[in-house]
């Protein structure tokens, strides 16, 4: 893969969001746009392709605020609400493009789909219901419109899970666990971007110290951290207490590789 990879950020907080319904926090409070984060997701341009991981609930003001006119394929990391949820929303893409849209995911999280959006796959097809095209994807190798993709497997406490690499990229959210045969295939990433919750212990997230462990091992030139709670601090005091080359990821980040 020589033609360049541009990755946005499109969301980097966790499934409640930041800031938080009801809180009065100093992180909930602030003014730094760099603390206000929608629920995590991720955009991978290449060539002409775009590829989005990730369709939650805040997937329709992604899409408006990034000024995405297409999405070529969807991939999902597994089936909780902040990350599926706003799949109905496709269907202003599948207007603009009179087509549907293809879904990357496990049969499991294939599933999921099939019974939360069963409209969309019903005998009787209601006018304008989303578009979608389910597609298998696990582990390992696969190539979509020419851009070779590999599944990382991970575990969201007893839920397996999938991280995605492009190339000299890797995206993995939402775990607290991925088995050393699977960080085989992240070694040699350029640009890691991985989840760290808060910096307490938490059952099915990594901690901040847990996230800074797992980079170093991999040793990426960059690092950023996703899935951030209000837990996590401030981003102005967060990027301070981290160590060089790894950064907290903040809404509409964009990574040129």
């Amino acid at each position: 893969m020589n033609s360049p990879l541009k990755v946005t950020l499109l969301g980097t907080g966790t499934s409640l969001g930041v800031p938080i319904i009801g809180c009065d926090c100093d992180v909930c409070n602030s003014t730094d746009p760099r603390d206000n984060r929608l629920r995590s997701a991720a955009l991978v341009e290449w060539n002409d392709q775009v590829f989005l991981i990730d369709a939650g609930p805040d997937f329709r003001q992604q899409m408006l605020r990034t000024s995405v006119r297409k999405i070529d394929a969807i991939l999902l990391t597994h089936e909780h609400k902040d990350h599926v949820s706003g799949l109905d929303d496709i269907r202003a893409l599948n207007f603009l493009h009179r087509k549907p849209i293809d879904i990357y995911a496990e049969k499991r999280v294939q599933d999921a789909i099939r019974k939360d959006f069963a409209y969309v796959f019903s005998v009787i097809q209601y006018p304008g219901i989303p578009q979608m095209n389910l597609h298998h994807i696990s582990t390992g190798s696969i190539e979509i419109n020419g851009m070779e993709i590999i599944g990382i497997r991970a575990l969201h406490y007893k839920l397996p899970i999938l991280g995605f690499r492009f190339g000299d990229f890797t995206y993995i959210s939402d775990t607290n666990y991925i088995p050393s045969e699977e960080m085989a295939k992240i070694r040699g990433t350029k640009v890691l971007v991985l989840n760290a919750l808060r910096w307490e212990a938490h059952l099915s997230h990594n901690s901040i110290p847990e996230a800074v462990k797992i980079i170093q091992e991999i040793n990426p030139e960059k690092a950023y951290l996703t899935h951030l709670s209000h837990q996590a601090g401030k981003y102005v005091d967060l990027i301070k207490q981290l160590p060089e080359g790894i950064e907290p990821g903040y809404d509409g980040l964009v990574i040129d590789l």
